[in-house]
């Protein structure tokens, strides 16, 4: 069977079973147009981590058209060194993107002319097809699948967008399936905003950040150096970070205290290490506020983690929902989701299984747009909070790294909406985010500029 006959009629069959009964009425989308085009925005300056820099981000876009006359733009942030920095060391910056474009494209070129009954299970029939695509072109067989899972996000949205289009399904709550509201059935008055720091951020800048109210504040652990360097790195860095704003007071915490969110970026090699750091941040009296540590160690090592009392959350290891599992079999007690850069329809599935198991969860960034920040906004409020943590977690640092980010707030539908800025380190949620789910069932004048000529 051609490969794009098995996509058409294993997603009507997976579809139908997806749905609950009362929705199997939906009706199949034959896909009869697509198309793409991309913007690369400038960052204000070189943004490092797992030993690379980026100096722009390409925001890819989308575009389905179904039968019906109906069209969807789903927008995409690309990042090729967050998801795959081998990739991203083997390539120049612009060819590590325009490969992960090309996965986009293969995507749009095998839905063209198919017909599709639910977005999870097109994404289930395309993604290992795409994924095996990726290992082609990129020349590497390891290749991570967190690469092809970004690479389809603006794919997946548009799909998702074209599906509540042709059902009348025209806010957030209602694109849920039953069996996935459970895992998305909180709905939070606030979304906590967690900006990001660098480790090459002076301790100043995060001073001024809790000055400026932010009191959830992503800080990057896992300095530069060998393992004993690092350590001695990390640890003089907790200690100034204690020292500094340790002593401050939110009200949005139940204890009062400031929490400390760590991301190591799986810089950790060995648990020894880690459990010397804990032990230090014991001696300087930090212990007791530091509220999640993230990614700690590579994902390949499959360190069990049950017998660390802290909360370790999985990010990058935790590519499927099958991957989530797996971690928190090991003992991870956190799951960092992105439904801007693994799809929503991952997202959904990775949600649910981490609250099958009682598992809290929250969003974490990929410096996405405003646009995608309001995806990722639906998803943090409808999430079970972190213990001792008074609302949903999102972190969002776009502003701190586009050059252009009060611009590409104008290209949002709704933007200046309260919802978009946050008050007091926290996005205010109200009845009209909810009613307007964000904003994201609306068209961006902007993005829909880049397809005058749709083909």
């Amino acid at each position: 069977m051609r490969r794009r006959e098995f996509i058409r009629n294993a997603s009507l069959a997976a579809g139908a079973a997806l749905l609950p009964a009362a929705a199997r009425a939906a009706k199949p989308i034959r896909v009869t147009g697509v198309d793409s085009n991309f913007e690369r925005e400038p960052l204000i300056r070189p943004f490092g981590f797992k030993g690379g820099y980026m100096t722009e981000i390409w925001q890819t876009a989308a575009r389905m058209e179904s039968d019906s006359g109906l069209h969807k733009v789903g927008l995409c942030t690309q990042n090729v060194l967050w998801s795959d920095a081998t990739v991203f060391a083997q390539q120049t910056e612009s060819g590590g993107n325009a490969l992960m474009y090309a996965l986009a494209e293969y995507a749009l070129k095998a839905i063209k002319g198919q017909t599709f009954e639910h977005p999870i299970a097109l994404l289930d029939d395309i993604l290992d097809d795409v994924f095996e695509y990726g290992k082609k072109i990129t020349g590497n067989p390891h290749l991570r699948k967190t690469f092809a899972l970004n690479a389809l996000v603006g794919f997946d949205n548009a799909a998702w967008l074209l599906y509540a289009a042709e059902n009348g399904i025209t806010n957030f709550d209602g694109l849920i399936p039953d069996r996935y509201k459970p895992g998305l059935s909180h709905r939070h008055e606030r979304v906590i905003s967690a900006p990001s720091i660098a480790f090459t951020i002076p301790v100043s800048e995060i001073k001024q950040a809790a000055d400026d109210g932010f009191f959830f504040i992503k800080i990057k652990l896992g300095s530069p150096g060998s393992q004993q360097e690092m350590l001695a790195r990390d640890m003089e860095r907790l200690t100034e970070i204690h020292r500094t704003i340790g002593h401050y007071e939110t009200k949005h915490t139940t204890d009062g205290k400031l929490p400390y969110y760590f991301d190591m970026n799986g810089r950790y090699e060995s648990k020894d290490a880690l459990l010397r750091l804990i032990d230090h941040s014991r001696k300087i009296g930090a212990y007791g506020q530091i509220a999640v540590l993230e990614e700690p160690f590579p994902e390949e090592l499959k360190i069990d983690v049950s017998d660390i009392p802290l909360r370790l959350a999985a990010d990058e290891a935790a590519h499927t929902d099958a991957d989530a599992l797996e971690r928190i079999q090991m003992g991870y007690k956190s799951i960092a989701l992105k439904a801007i850069a693994k799809t929503l329809s991952m997202t959904m599935k990775i949600a649910q299984v981490a609250h099958d198991h009682g598992i809290p969860c929250f969003c974490a960034d990929l410096t996405v747009n405003p646009i995608l920040q309001d995806w990722n906004k639906n998803i943090a409020a409808r999430l079970a909070p972190l213990p001792g943590v008074n609302g949903g977690l999102m972190e969002a640092n776009g502003h701190q790294n586009y050059s252009r980010w009060e611009l590409m707030r104008s290209y949002h539908p709704l933007a200046g909406a309260s919802w978009t800025k946050w008050q007091d380190g926290a996005f205010p949620l109200d009845d009209e985010f909810y009613a307007e789910s964000g904003g994201i069932f609306l068209p961006s004048a902007h993005y829909e500029d880049l397809f005058r000529d749709p083909v």
